[in-house]
């Protein structure tokens, strides 16, 4: 009597099991962790923004509500979260205001990237998606921007006044905002008005005074140049 076992033909092909599960949850704690440091910078955005008190490791007690200094201070361990710290770093650099409000729009453009993840939609999708908004955003702006000349000491007084209007001296402004505008322009160089040196310009503290005793001085830098006959 034969025994003849018929046994199942086995698939050449290797199998293997990727678990998506885990990329997900990365995804996720990443963005929530940024939206984390976009809420606490968001209660100090615009004129009735609220102001932290921060204190730092060597007891130091700091008032403020712009967004840069805030960002600065915190210890961001999380490395979504610190790319919101450096995107506030960078427009600071940039630009010198907004660097509470890229934070708050980039922790909601992230709350709403959560939500088409939950879709079932492609990070890639969704990143591409985002860029071309970038591209079209950046064309309306620029359609709605208005020419700035810096012959034009009105216009420019103004927009610094409307930057200090969200800032803990915006009682000031129509003392600062002309002081920030003629140290600037005392400074800058008409051919290149796009590459200012901030370092040119340097602020004094004195213990004793307020902010009303604020003024500016200019001072020349000379040079003495010795010629010296063979």
């Amino acid at each position: 009597m034969a025994l003849i076992a018929n046994s199942a033909p086995r698939s050449s092909k290797t199998e293997s099991y990727v678990d998506n599960k885990r990329k997900e949850d990365i995804r996720h704690a990443n963005i929530k962790s940024a939206c984390a440091v976009a809420d606490a910078v968001r209660t100090s955005l615009g004129p009735k923004g609220m102001d932290k008190m921060i204190s730092t490791a060597n007891g130091e007690v700091i008032i403020t509500n712009d967004g840069a200094t805030i960002l600065n201070k915190m210890e961001v361990l999380q490395p979504a979260a610190k790319m919101l710290v450096e995107l506030s770093k960078s427009q600071d650099a940039a630009a010198g205001d907004g660097t509470t409000t890229v934070v708050v729009i980039a922790g909601s453009l992230l709350k709403q990237c959560l939500t088409l993840l939950s879709s079932g939609i492609h990070p890639t999708v969704i990143s591409d998606s985002l860029h071309k908004a970038s591209i079209k955003a950046v064309d309306v702006l620029t359609a709605m921007a208005v020419p700035l000349e810096l012959t034009d000491r009105e216009s420019l007084v103004k927009s610094a006044s409307t930057s200090l209007n969200s800032k803990v001296v915006s009682q000031y402004s129509s003392l600062l905002a002309p002081l920030a505008v003629d140290a600037v322009l005392s400074v800058v160089d008409p051919e290149k008005p796009d590459l200012v040196d901030l370092r040119d310009i340097k602020i004094v503290k004195k213990l004793g005074g307020t902010v009303d005793d604020t003024e500016m001085e200019y001072l020349c830098a000379c040079t003495w140049v010795q010629h010296v006959g063979s």
